[in-house]
């Protein structure tokens, strides 16, 4: 019976989606077009690096790089060996919100929320000092 029920809704919403107009796509570089998300597990981050206390670059599986712009100072990130990746709600990233970095300091654990991610480019990557390429 439930795939019966399944079966007639899935029908009526291909008779209706046929039937009303197909609005245009918009594209990437058109006004008020969003981008598209660039969201990643947090299991596939295997490296980092950093050359100053805001802006962290993560490398996320073979080739792509997320640079994480923090919202203040993320004292001695620069220097860390290590960080924590926590990530907020579930284990996917697709914004600052979703993520927040730990280090570690003199006193403990020192929690960076993280302002903004962003998915960096090949020629972005390649341009990146060595010290602050994961």
């Amino acid at each position: 019976m439930r795939q019966l029920v399944l079966a007639v809704a899935a029908a009526t919403l291909l008779a209706l989606g046929g039937a009303a107009p197909q609005a245009a796509a918009k594209s990437p570089l058109e006004p008020g077009a969003k981008p598209a998300k660039q969201c990643f597990w947090t299991h596939q981050v295997n490296n980092f690096a950093s050359s100053d206390d805001r802006i962290v670059n993560v490398r996320v599986g073979v080739k792509d790089v997320y640079q994480f712009e923090m919202f203040g100072r993320c004292d001695d990130v620069d220097w860390a060996n290590k960080i924590a990746l926590v990530s907020r709600g579930s284990d996917y990233i697709c914004s600052g919100l979703d993520a927040e970095i730990i280090t570690h300091s003199p006193i403990g654990p020192h929690r960076c929320p993280v302002r903004n991610i962003r998915k960096l480019t090949a020629e972005e990557i390649a341009a990146l000092p060595k010290h602050a390429r994961p």
